[in-house]
């Protein structure tokens, strides 16, 4: 995954995933049936659900008309970043950070462009406003949905919050912070051109609206419910599922907003369940874990960081929560997990899959960002981040 380049061929993250996948099929090393069993049903249908919606957003136009009138109220580079980052940082927590990807990476290019502010300061504060705030939701990245769907948790989107919606909201301000360091002469003050905005499309607002309010319905119910009775009345996959129904109900589109949904992305998480699987049955990564660092909250943080540079996050998460879960480690700790794994995405840009998307969209409009200038920025921003996610769950844990 790191290489990517085999000679002429530019291999992309899903066919590598699940070429090691149908390696260890064919070689035996997992027996077909435990490698159906190893594919959560509730995690793909949960995806596939937030695919459907995040694209509805885009084909209608909702989501640009949205940005559009909330960035016209921006009166310096400043406030556009400030923007990107708590906008972007929440609509993350709640669509996924890679649906958030793909919505994303047009709209701050054509800000960039009519506001005269560098491209590569604002695909920054794109990929670390995704990355961070999707920390703070159960839904918000796949790591997350693995920790509150295979933990058990009675009330994730109530134990996320707690544990952490306030250190991200405070990492967002750093990454803020970070980037005026960095690009200090893009803050200057200068004049901004209005935009036009897209034209949507009436009818698929509509369903856009409607599946958006069954989202934070869902979620309102359920954190009602954990706070009444200590557990969910909804399940994560529903809720996704619930919101798209609208949409392949009800809109003509249908099979249009189908063809052109992340199915590369299905077929990543399905390879990855059956090669991880095959991986947890050999007992070698167990191996190599310490019971301290399973513990530890530092550890945690600081390992889950590390790793999910080499096998990306998610791969990481599906073999290292079961041993946090052996180990007899808390919901801290789990938080921990969720947390690392997923600001490890800021370090580099092969810490995160949504850096990946946000990457190769940019490259079709001739924009791209280098590993050492993503490097740069990315690594005080990562080492600040862990200090305040250590401290904040070394108090509340």
């Amino acid at each position: 995954m790191a290489i990517r380049q085999v000679g002429r061929f530019n291999l992309k993250i899903w066919q590598i995933m699940l070429g090691g996948a149908l390696a260890v099929l064919l070689t035996g090393q997992i027996a077909p049936a435990d490698a159906l069993r190893a594919i959560d049903i509730d995690v793909m249908l949960f995806l596939f659900g937030m695919f459907v919606v995040g694209e509805t957003l885009v084909q209608s136009g909702f989501l640009a008309s949205i940005a559009h009138r909330f960035f016209a109220r921006a009166k310096n580079p400043g406030q556009v970043v400030l923007g990107i980052l708590f906008g972007m940082g929440i609509l993350s927590a709640l669509l996924m950070n890679d649906t958030t990807a793909v919505i994303g990476t047009p709209l701050v290019l054509a800000l960039a462009a009519g506001r005269h502010i560098s491209k590569k300061l604002l695909l920054l504060a794109l990929a670390f406003a995704i990355t961070t705030g999707s920390v703070m939701s159960p839904i918000g990245n796949p790591q997350n949905l693995l920790v509150a769907i295979n933990s058990g948790m009675a009330s994730p989107f109530v134990t996320f919050a707690l544990y952490l919606a306030i250190p991200t909201l405070a990492c967002l301000g750093i990454a803020y912070a970070v980037l005026r360091w960095f690009y200090r002469s893009e803050f200057l003050p200068r004049e901004f051109e209005d935009e036009p905005a897209q034209k949507p499309d009436p009818r698929l607002v509509l369903l856009a609206k409607v599946s958006l309010a069954i989202i934070l319905l869902l979620a309102a119910v359920n954190i009602l419910a954990s706070l009444l009775t200590g557990s969910m009345l909804v399940t994560l996959p529903f809720i996704a599922l619930g919101a798209a129904l609208p949409v392949l109900v009800f809109s003509k589109r249908r099979f249009e907003i189908l063809k052109t949904i992340d199915w590369c992305t299905l077929v990543f998480f399905a390879a990855m369940f059956v090669l991880m699987e095959s991986v947890w049955q050999t007992g070698i990564f167990q191996s190599m874990i310490g019971s301290g660092m399973l513990s530890s909250i530092p550890a945690l943080l600081a390992t889950s960081v590390v790793i999910s540079q080499f096998i990306s996050n998610v791969p990481f998460v599906a073999l290292f929560q079961p041993l946090v879960m052996e180990a007899g480690s808390g919901t801290a700790q789990l938080m921990a997990l969720a947390a690392g794994s997923t600001i490890a995405g800021n370090l580099t840009i092969l810490g995160a899959a949504s850096n990946v998307i946000i990457i190769q969209n940019a490259e079709k409009q001739g924009v791209t960002l280098t590993f050492m200038e993503f490097l740069k920025v990315g690594l005080p921003l990562t080492v600040l981040q862990l200090i305040v996610y250590a401290g904040w769950l070394m108090v509340v844990g």
